[in-house]
């Protein structure tokens, strides 16, 4: 049976009526009866593709169970449709009984709910269609069984999930999506590909923090609001060189976490459950607008060179290269960074905006949500890999070298730094746009378009397509099934090379834009109160033992 490993959200008036209240026994919530959708959404065997997936985009199911009268003949899922579209299906006249799973696995209303937790998880199904004697009476999702908290051994103990909580949904969120099997993530309701395309980063953080694309007038009203905020408060101006000083290599990332620590101490922030939403959202606008001016004073401070004040007359990308450089940049490399940061703003519940969250759950002050958050995007597991991808480049040298070097460090088990996703199983759109950037700049820079471009800029990024190339083809014959493709980092070290930054600005390039995703999941986890609080197995020595007599010292 072929399914979606999304899980989409369903409308609310779906659910059965049926389900206890919280309070209820201890026996109840046990079957599949109390957790199901029911009725369940249905189409049927001769109904158009395009009017299924219509339907289920209006209905915002994952799946429609194929029925002729009572009975279930089957069950049309998002991957269904993704495979049609594959095929090069024709969804106006394509019927669902063409691309539907025919004999679907089901179960009973009675089945335990673990049970059918079992099958979902055993089988890789997210939607499986409830029967009993008189036919079709339900659906049972993935979502539903998650939801439920009461589905445990003992009330109130915990739940067995993946290590790492691989999958598993720990809260429901209107700020964006990853949808890995298709190669597609989204920011509110907007394809971020697009908007990195489309949009300036300016547009763009006002949909992450105010929920929409601003206005014509909106988009000048927050101009106005943000940019006395790039400013560096005059009690952490004094004290920055220090902070620059620190340590016998300097990391900007770790600058960062400490400056962005004492400018939301010095504005005198507080636990935003002491705040009102306004003040938390005047919060987020500080931290988003700060943050790319302090990376870029830290590194000219650690490089002898005095900060460079802001421009206003620039937009954010143009600034940031602007306060790093001390020139204008050419717009060509402006727009390339700002696509770049707009394409990084957020990407689903990764490390850091996890982090994010969990710290907003306490009701901390949004100056420790982003500061955490920083420490969790500081490994290289995380954010720390676009230079360490650029630098592959440089191990292999030439082309010929390529094959050789791949081969050696695959099959020693060691990991190729841009390669392979824990989200995407085809190729990260990211990397595809970043590819496409740095191609353009190549272009443009042999054409004489582009001045500040490095001359060598046309054999990196041919280097960089043939090292591509040879490591996905080499990946798929000594990794059959892992569907090893480049991620946003490879092409992001190339990009920002291209545009003069230097390799220890890559992540906190990264970090300078994923501060304002990491703002709007902040300001959505104020608005939920929750406290996230998972549990852990024991698996130390068996307790209680005694303490052991210590002779008096």
């Amino acid at each position: 049976m072929s399914e979606n490993n999304q899980t989409t959200p369903r409308a609310n008036t779906a659910k059965s009526t049926d389900r206890p209240a919280p309070s209820a026994p201890e026996d109840v919530l046990r079957r599949v009866a109390d957790v199901m959708t029911s009725p369940a959404h249905t189409t049927k065997p001769r109904e158009s593709l395009a009017s299924a997936s219509a339907r289920m985009h209006a209905e915002h199911v994952g799946s429609l169970v194929v029925s002729e009268g009572s009975a279930a003949l089957g069950i049309l899922t998002e991957r269904d449709l993704l495979e049609a579209a594959t095929a090069g299906a024709d969804f106006s006249s394509a019927s669902v009984s063409e691309y539907m799973t025919p004999q679907a696995d089901t179960v009973t209303p009675e089945t335990p709910v673990r049970d059918a937790l079992e099958q979902l998880r055993s089988a890789g199904y997210r939607h499986i269609p409830v029967v009993d004697a008189d036919g079709l009476v339900g659906v049972i999702s993935m979502r539903d069984l998650l939801l439920v908290a009461d589905v445990r051994p003992v009330p109130g103990g915990p739940v067995d999930v993946p290590r790492g909580l691989k999958g598993v949904i720990v809260t429901e969120t209107g700020v964006g999506d990853v949808r890995g099997f298709e190669g597609f993530y989204h920011y509110r309701e907007y394809s971020a590909i697009e908007l990195a395309e489309e949009c300036s980063l300016e547009e763009v953080w006002h949909l992450m923090i105010d929920g929409r694309l601003p206005s014509a007038e909106e988009a000048r009203a927050f101009r106005r609001e943000t940019l006395p905020l790039r400013t560096i408060p005059d009690g952490l101006r004094a004290i920055l060189p220090e902070i620059a000083r620190a340590g016998e290599s300097f990391l900007p990332l770790d600058g960062l976490r400490s400056a962005l620590s004492i400018a939301c101490a010095e504005r005198g922030m507080r636990p935003h459950m002491d705040i009102s939403a306004e003040a938390l959202r005047a919060d987020a606008l500080f931290a988003t607008s700060l943050a790319p001016t302090l990376l870029a004073a830290l590194y000219r401070l650690r490089e002898g060179d005095e900060p460079i004040e802001p421009n206003p007359e620039l937009g954010v990308a143009a600034n940031y290269l602007y306060m790093i450089h001390g020139e204008v940049p050419h717009a060509a490399l402006a727009r390339a960074v700002e696509q770049y940061m707009i394409s990084t703003i957020d990407h689903g519940f990764n490390a850091s905006t996890f982090t994010a969250r969990v710290i907003a759950g306490t009701g901390a002050d949004l100056g420790a949500c982003v500061v955490g958050a920083i420490g969790a995007l500081s490994g290289p597991l995380h954010g720390g890999a676009p230079s360490r991808a650029l630098e592959t480049l440089d191990a292999i040298g030439t082309p010929e070298k390529i094959d050789g070097w791949v081969r050696s460090r695959v099959e020693a088990g060691e990991r190729m730094m841009g390669f392979g996703h824990a989200v995407y199983r085809t190729e990260d759109p990211r990397s595809r746009m970043l590819k496409g950037i740095a191609v353009s700049l190549r272009d443009a820079c042999s054409a004489g378009d582009i001045e500040g471009v490095p001359r060598h800029a046309g054999r990196t990024v041919d280097f960089a397509t043939t090292v591509e190339r040879r490591i996905v083809e080499i990946l798929a014959e000594l990794k059959p099934g892992r569907e090893l493709y480049a991620n946003v980092e490879f092409y992001a070290g190339v990009v920002m090379e291209l545009c003069g930054l230097p390799r220890e600005m890559f992540t906190p390039t990264f970090a300078s834009s994923r501060v304002i995703g990491w703002c709007a999941h902040v300001l959505e986890q104020a608005a939920e109160g929750k406290i996230i609080r998972p549990s852990a197995r024991y698996v130390g020595p068996l307790p209680p033992v005694e303490i052991p007599e210590v002779e008096a010292r």
